[in-house]
């Protein structure tokens, strides 16, 4: 790989990890919806050794914006390697019960526009001709908890669509890669508890690129979780509704 690589989220902790393992000998691209908040992201990926840094406003929920602001990508800063989609909300679910729009926002954040960017960015790495995306899904997509009902939801959702792309790809010289880690301790959690086989975004990067290098699909962080997410579909619901986050 030495093409660029570029972050769509970036303030991610988990996008940063992953994007400043990349980072030696290549351009990255760092975009949010503020870019002139990007100083330490960009001072980031300088120190891991990136040749050239980029910043573009991006804003995740305006999805009639992102093929505009891909394409400018692709012209300016290609050809693009890899595509680390790293934006995301948890939301509050005891808000999210009563108030629809918080829901809504929720589900727009983590999955409508999901499926634009996924797409727009997948349709311009096949017209080059190759590249790898990375997307996160969630082990509460696995099975759906009470507790995180639609933050759940949205990542099941993100996970079927992602699943479904990968096939898509096959053949066109373009992979995707879909992660699914546990609980993520950092910013978004802070103030949780952590979850029984909890990571950090640090490791999470480390398994995602770990799988980019192999070719992989898919990769669980921490890698029970695979076995463990099999076992949770057999619960019944009796049980399995009383489970906390």
């Amino acid at each position: 790989m030495s093409g660029t690589v570029l972050l769509l989220g970036g303030r991610s902790e988990i996008g940063l990890a992953v994007a400043r393992r990349l980072a030696d000998g290549r351009k990255v691209v760092l975009a949010a919806r503020r870019k002139a908040d990007l100083d330490a992201s960009e001072r980031t990926m300088l120190d891991a050794g990136a040749t050239e840094v980029a910043r573009v406003e991006f804003d995740a929920d305006d999805i009639t914006g992102h093929r505009p602001v891909l394409d400018e990508i692709f012209d300016r800063h290609g050809p693009v390697d890899v595509v680390v989609v790293a934006f995301g909300v948890l939301g509050d679910q005891q808000r999210a019960e009563s108030d629809t729009a918080h829901a809504l926002s929720i589900v727009h954040t983590d999955y409508v526009a999901h499926v634009s960017v996924l797409t727009e960015s997948a349709n311009l790495l096949r017209a080059q001709g190759r590249g790898q995306l990375v997307v996160f899904s969630s082990f509460a997509g696995v099975r759906v908890r009470r507790a995180n009902y639609v933050y759940g939801s949205a990542k099941a959702g993100l996970d079927g669509f992602a699943s479904g792309l990968t096939d898509a790809l096959h053949g066109s010289g373009v992979r995707l890669l879909l992660v699914r880690p546990g609980f993520v301790i950092g910013r978004m959690t802070e103030g949780m508890s952590p979850a029984p086989f909890s990571s950090t975004p640090d490791q999470v990067a480390d398994a995602t690129v770990a799988a980019l290098r192999r070719g992989r699909g898919q990769v669980w962080v921490p890698s029970i979780l695979g076995p463990v997410s099999a076992v949770m579909r057999l619960l019944p619901r009796a049980l399995w509704r009383r489970l906390p986050r």
